[in-house]
C-alpha cells in the first residue's frame, strides 16, 4: 500500500476557542500533533504518500508538517476551499493524488493505538472498516459486524465507525446516483457526505470491518482532549 488519506479539512467548530487559532488535527496530544501520531504510524507501514485535505486554517499544515520528509513520507496537499468538502467530497476531491490501489483513510481528530498495519491491503469489496465500542457521546453506533467479518445498517449492537479504514476508489463510481439531492456545489466542486456511499455499499454486501477493542477518542470536545492528555 503505497497511499493515505487524512481528513483534516474540519472546522472545528465543537472544540472553539482552542480551534480559533489551531486546525483541530494540530492539536497536541503528548506533545505532538494529532495528525503526526498518524503520520508516524502510516510511515512504519510503508506508506510513500500521504494525502491531507485543508481548508480551515490550511496554511498552518504545510508550515507545521513540510513535505513530510522527516518522517520519510511525501506529503501532498488537497486544499477544499474555505469550505470543507465533507467527507465524501473530501475524498473525491482528492482521488487524483490517492493513484489506483486501494489507499488508508485516516480521520485527523482521533487517537488511537490501533495497529493500521492490521488493516487489509485489499480489502473485499469496496472498503474494510475499523470498528471500535460506542462511546459516551456516540451510544447508538453505527453499525453491526457478524461474526464473519461483514457490516450491516441493521443488527441488535452496534459498533462506531473509527474514521479508519481502507477504501477502493471504487467505493466512488456514480456517487451522483446515491447521493441524490444531499449535495452542495462549492467552487465547482461537490460538497456531500460519505455515509450514504457506505449505506448502500453495505446494503450490497459489499463493505467489511474489524473491531479494535484498545484506546480510541474522537477529540470532538476540550474536555476530550483534556482527558486524553491526562491519561499516562
Amino acid at each position: 500500500m503505497r497511499h493515505a488519506l487524512i481528513f483534516a479539512a474540519g472546522l472545528g467548530e465543537r472544540m472553539r476557542p482552542l480551534t480559533n487559532h489551531t486546525p483541530k488535527p494540530l492539536l497536541q496530544v503528548h506533545g505532538k500533533p494529532l495528525i503526526v501520531w498518524h503520520l508516524e504510524k502510516l510511515a512504519a507501514m510503508g506508506v510513500n504518500y500521504v494525502v491531507i485535505n485543508t481548508s480551515h486554517l490550511a496554511e498552518q499544515f504545510p508550515e507545521t508538517l513540510g513535505d513530510g520528509s522527516r518522517w520519510g513520507v511525501r506529503i501532498r496537499y488537497a486544499y477544499e476551499g474555505t469550505t470543507p468538502l465533507e467527507t465524501g467530497g473530501g475524498m473525491l476531491h482528492a482521488l487524483p493524488l490517492l493513484g489506483p490501489e486501494p489507499f488508508l483513510v485516516v480521520s485527523g481528530d482521533v487517537w488511537t493505538d490501533a495497529d493500521f498495519g492490521l488493516l487489509p491491503t485489499e480489502p473485499d469489496g469496496v472498503a474494510h472498516l475499523l470498528m471500535v465500542d460506542n462511546p459516551e457521546h456516540h451510544s447508538q453506533g453505527d453499525f453491526a459486524l457478524d461474526d464473519h467479518g461483514k457490516l450491516h445498517n441493521e443488527g441488535d449492537t452496534k459498533l462506531t465507525y473509527s474514521g479508519i479504514g481502507m477504501y477502493r476508489r471504487e467505493l466512488l463510481d456514480d456517487w451522483q446516483t446515491f447521493i441524490g439531492n444531499n449535495t452542495e456545489l462549492d467552487s465547482n466542486h461537490p460538497r456531500f457526505k460519505l455515509a450514504p456511499l457506505l449505506l448502500h455499499a453495505i446494503e450490497r454486501d459489499l463493505v467489511r470491518g474489524s473491531h479494535h477493542r484498545g484506546t480510541w477518542t474522537d477529540v470532538g470536545a476540550p474536555e476530550r482532549l483534556a482527558a486524553l492528555n491526562a491519561r499516562t
